[in-house]
């Protein structure tokens, strides 16, 4: 009895026993596809041409190979560098399976801890954070919310420190200058001490829309090094309710304000 094979699909005979053509057919596909994935792993780079390798195979059909490269590529084991080249990611030929599972396995673990450590690393952010506004939110907090001149001179000693007070959006630009402020020196024996005294001159740009911006120069020798005592009296409020009249009669001038004392 002939019979007429087709290659997707199943036939059984009337007999002693039924022949399965898509038996073979599997067969047939798991063999190419081991050889395939032989000759991807093999390939330089493991970058193979799909018609060398229908050719290398000695496969008829073309769509057999891909049926197999749809579902290499569906499980991540190759991808398309081209319409008709792909690329092997898997791993190498020769290579031990066993190994390549504990490194699997040791790298999902490390992944599971990184992702336990950025978890609570978040959680700790939140807290300080919280923390912060707590603080800043609390009044008796924001009537102590300053900083004093001597602690600033103590944290940044021998260093220029500028107090600069500018509206939200202001920017502030300090351009990198290497050149000292000096002329270079020319006599070609320069010591030490003498580069040494070549200061480097920085500029600060500061740009604001929003309004005028208040920058003040920090330093601590101000009253040391004046020798003027203070010839202004203040006013507001008086030492003594006592000191001044309030208020002043037609024929009373300024000093009228002023008690004199008598002795």
């Amino acid at each position: 009895m002939d019979q007429t094979c087709d290659s997707n699909h199943s036939h059984e005979d009337d007999g002693n026993g039924s022949i399965h053509e898509s038996s073979r057919q599997e067969k047939s596909l798991g063999i190419l596809t081991t050889r395939f994935v032989t000759l991807l792993q093999e390939a330089p780079e493991g970058i193979l041409d799909l018609k060398t390798a229908a050719d290398q195979l000695a496969v008829r059909q073309k769509r057999r190979i891909y049926d197999i490269t749809n579902v290499l590529e569906g499980i991540g084991l190759i991808e398309k560098k081209s319409k008709n080249s792909i690329q092997w990611l898997g791993a190498g030929p020769g290579c031990n399976s066993s190994e390549v599972t504990d490194k699997l396995l040791q790298l999902k673990n490390e992944i599971k801890q990184l992702q336990e450590q950025e978890v609570q690393i978040e959680t700790y952010y939140r807290w300080c954070k919280q923390s912060i506004n707590n603080l800043t939110d609390d009044r008796a907090n924001k009537l102590n919310a300053y900083v004093h001149d001597k602690e600033l001179l103590e944290a940044f000693r021998d260093q220029t420190i500028l107090v600069v007070q500018a509206p939200v959006g202001t920017l502030l630009e300090v351009p990198i200058n290497d050149t000292p402020a000096q002329a270079p020196l020319t006599n070609s024996t320069s010591t030490t001490d003498d580069m040494a005294r070549r200061t480097i001159r920085h500029r600060i740009h500061i740009k604001s829309n929003n309004g005028p911006v208040n920058v003040t120069l920090v330093h601590g020798e101000a009253k040391e090094q004046s020798q003027w005592p203070c010839t202004m009296t203040n006013l507001l409020p008086p030492p003594n309710g006592n000191d001044f009249i309030f208020g002043l009669g037609p024929q009373e001038g300024l000093t009228e304000l002023y008690i004199a004392n008598e002795h």
